[in-house]
């Protein structure tokens, strides 16, 4: 059995070689990265690295400010939100070197990284739209959004967008786009805005520059579904999803997918998956509640495991977390389907890792990383550039100075840059080597790729709010995980006896330098601030 490693892939700024880096900086200033620049080179450094698929960010089409007609204040920064979906069909012509054959470019690019063995997966966005949603690459027969909609109703199961009948949209408070314009933007009647506002004037924090699809739920009364006859907008999103994987797309993360009707998941998974069985589906879902009713039910594949691992990692990171958080993650949120977690420490929508608003030094969340990457079977997943301790440094647009790199604006990341152009600092060759070992660990070793898991909490009487231990195993292979998260401790492990091997126990290191434990049931540890150890068991001769 693999174990998944995606490596998200934000193609605008990954292969991006311009230095420039101007806040607000225009396509021709900045610069991007395109679809030619992901090489063969490129896609081998990433094969060896241990990467088995690459979630291409960015790709379809979008608002943006770049050779556009699209309002300047309905278009977050200079080059424009990904998730703000222009055309489901078709591509960003920004990323391609001859924008009239753009999508070749990528049908090129998805072959280039087949060839490598490695999977292809894409953004599937399908709560929202961008405010001035029109496709012109749309298949013949294929009618646009809205297109047939009655725009006098604010609900219809058969409308694609929801309506504030005889209510004009109203820009809100504070946008100051960055080039100039005539005209301001209008939109009559106004319809709801993507984040689930329902309000002619949505604010500057909520996603103003997204239109939110309808699904058949009445949000106003009480979210009510018609689901019977199939609303349109069930079959157009279906027919989308059925048009990327037909491109050889092998799989879709799907934005904010609890936004969305279970029931739609049900029936566009199900479809999909007749015709392109192997077809993955990631889930950005936020609410554990729904956790099971998404995987079972709607028939999602994996699940972000955001706010119950990354948190509780990230409060130990940071200083004030509890290490008995973990315990409660796959006890309480996900204990029988863990396999089915996506876990990870950073991503487009989170804070970098290095940034001075997370940990500020990217081997501080070492231990954390491997804890994530091998506390169950399930896939693990790496962001473009944290490989390298990414240091966002100030604003780079309309994001501002949030420790997060831009996903509105053209930009470059250096530590990308410098390791592209054949360079790196020994402290950004320690993270990528640790990364790398990483990777192949957790598909060097059965044990944490197939195996089954065992918490040693409860077990022991060790400060267990800043110390956790568990064991990986299989009946080839134990390891002993322990990780401290606090200042240094010298403990003792309890082992439960019968998972053992009923000879003399022996511990051999295999992830760090050390001294071989001493044998038995019981295991004398030591372990410095902040660090963590992993040691093989087994029976003496």
């Amino acid at each position: 059995m693999d174990k998944i490693a995606v490596y998200q892939l934000f193609l605008r700024v990954f292969a991006n070689k311009n230095t420039n880096n101007t806040i607000y900086g225009t396509l021709e200033q900045n610069g991007t990265g395109k679809f030619n620049d992901i090489n063969e080179e490129l896609l081998d450094a990433l094969k060896s690295f241990g990467i088995t698929h690459i979630w291409y960010t960015g790709v379809i089409e979008h608002a943006t400010l770049v050779n556009s007609e699209d309002h300047p204040q309905i278009v977050k920064g200079i080059a424009g939100s990904p998730y703000a979906i222009k055309d489901y069909y078709d591509v960003n012509p920004y990323l391609a070197e001859d924008p009239s054959n753009r999508m070749g470019e990528f049908e090129a690019l998805v072959r280039r990284t087949h060839a490598k063995g490695l999977k292809v997966l894409i953004d599937f966005v399908p709560n929202h739209v961008a405010r001035q949603y029109r496709s012109d690459q749309k298949p013949e027969g294929v009618k646009d959004f809205g297109e047939d909609d009655d725009s006098t109703l604010a609900f219809h199961p058969q409308n694609n967008f929801y309506y504030l009948p005889n209510k004009p949209f109203v820009v809100p408070d504070g946008v100051q786009p960055p080039v100039a314009f005539l005209d301001p933007y209008t939109e009559f009647p106004a319809r709801a805005t993507g984040n689930d506002v329902f309000s002619e004037a949505p604010s500057i924090n909520d996603w103003f520059e997204t239109v939110k699809l309808n699904y058949g739920v009445d949000y106003l009364d009480g979210r009510k579904g018609y689901f019977d006859p199939i609303p349109d907008t069930w079959n157009k999103m279906l027919d989308i999803l059925l048009f990327w994987a037909g491109k050889g797309v092998d799989g879709f993360r799907c934005d904010m997918a609890e936004m969305v009707p279970a029931e739609f998941w049900h029936f566009a998974i199900n479809k999909v998956k007749e015709k392109y069985p192997q077809t993955i589906f990631i889930a950005e879902i936020y609410n554990p509640q729904l956790y099971r009713y998404f995987l079972d039910f709607g028939g999602f594949d994996y699940l972000y495991d955001k706010v119950g691992l990354y948190d509780a990692l990230r409060r130990l990171i940071e200083g004030h977390g509890d290490a008995m958080d973990i315990t409660r993650v796959w006890q309480r949120e996900s204990g029988d389907f863990s396999s089915r977690m996506l876990r990870f420490l950073e991503n487009h929508d989170e804070q970098r890792i290095a940034s001075d608003f997370f940990a500020g030094n990217a081997e501080k969340a070492f231990p954390a990383m491997m804890l994530a990457a091998t506390l169950h079977t399930g896939p693990v997943m790496i962001y473009g550039g944290q490989e390298f301790g990414v240091k966002p440094d100030g604003a780079e647009g309309f994001q501002g100075n949030d420790g997060r790199t831009t996903i509105f604006d053209f930009w470059g990341l250096p530590e990308l840059q410098e390791w592209l152009k054949g360079g790196q600092s020994m402290e950004r060759a320690n993270v990528r080597h640790f990364y790398e070992r990483m990777l192949h660990f957790i598909r060097d070793n059965e044990a944490v790729h197939s195996g089954h898991f065992h918490d040693l909490q409860y077990l022991n009487h060790y400060n267990t709010h800043q110390i956790y231990c568990y064991l990986r195993y299989t009946e080839n292979q134990i390891l002993l995980f322990a990780y401290n998260f606090g200042k240094e401790e010298e403990f003792e492990v309890q082992l439960p006896e019968y998972l053992l091997p009923s000879a003399q126990l022996m511990y051999m290191p295999v992830f760090h330098v050390g001294s071989i434990a001493e044998g038995g049931s019981k295991v004398k540890v030591y372990l410095g601030e902040n660090s963590f150890k992993i040691w093989q068991v087994y029976a003496a001769e």
